[in-house]
């Protein structure tokens, strides 16, 4: 069995890769903490670049049963990440989370980050990303992650709240317990 900060290749990681810090994501782009919790993590990645940085690495834990949308978002990250584009989807699925109401809202994001959207609605339609979604679900699964954000640092579960104070605490821990 893997363990949780083990990271693949085909993952999706923000950071350098000797990052003093490595934080492992689950996310659901319709939860409105994990929302919060990227707003975070942008601001406190910049801080604590001059402390050795955080390594941020994404997995989808889509919650369909809270966020009916969740699913088809993860896909929609993932038809961007067959575009090079994961990250920029991330971030903009997370910023524009109020407006997304519908599979519509999806693809006008990608036709916003000026994907191929005629590859992005094939993507989508035919459901290519499922399987990578999936996965994600089943690692979390693995990892223990049930809710979200499932925020791992380091390896170790973060227990508190997804707000800035409650990361920023336990990121300082973290470093004082390497």
């Amino acid at each position: 069995m893997q363990k949780v900060n083990e990271i693949e290749e085909r993952e999706h990681v923000r950071g350098p890769a000797d990052a003093a810090l490595t934080l492992v994501e689950y996310g659901d782009f319709q939860c409105p903490y994990c929302a919060r919790a990227h707003l975070a993590l942008v601001e406190l990645g910049e801080q604590f670049a001059p402390r050795g940085g955080i390594r941020l690495v994404f997995r989808h834990l889509p919650l369909s049963e809270l966020h009916p949308l969740a699913e088809a978002a993860a896909e929609a990250a993932e038809a961007a990440a067959s575009q090079d584009r994961f990250w920029d989807m991330h971030d903009a699925l997370y910023e524009n989370q109020d407006q997304m109401m519908d599979e519509q809202d999806l693809a006008t994001l990608a036709q916003d980050l000026e994907l191929d959207t005629e590859r992005f609605r094939g993507d989508m339609q035919a459901r290519r990303q499922r399987a990578r979604v999936q996965a994600d679900l089943e690692r979390a699964r693995q990892d223990g992650a049930s809710r979200t954000p499932s925020i791992f640092i380091n390896g170790v579960l973060h227990r508190g709240d997804s707000d800035r104070a409650s990361l920023e605490r336990a990121l300082v821990e973290a470093l004082e317990r390497r």
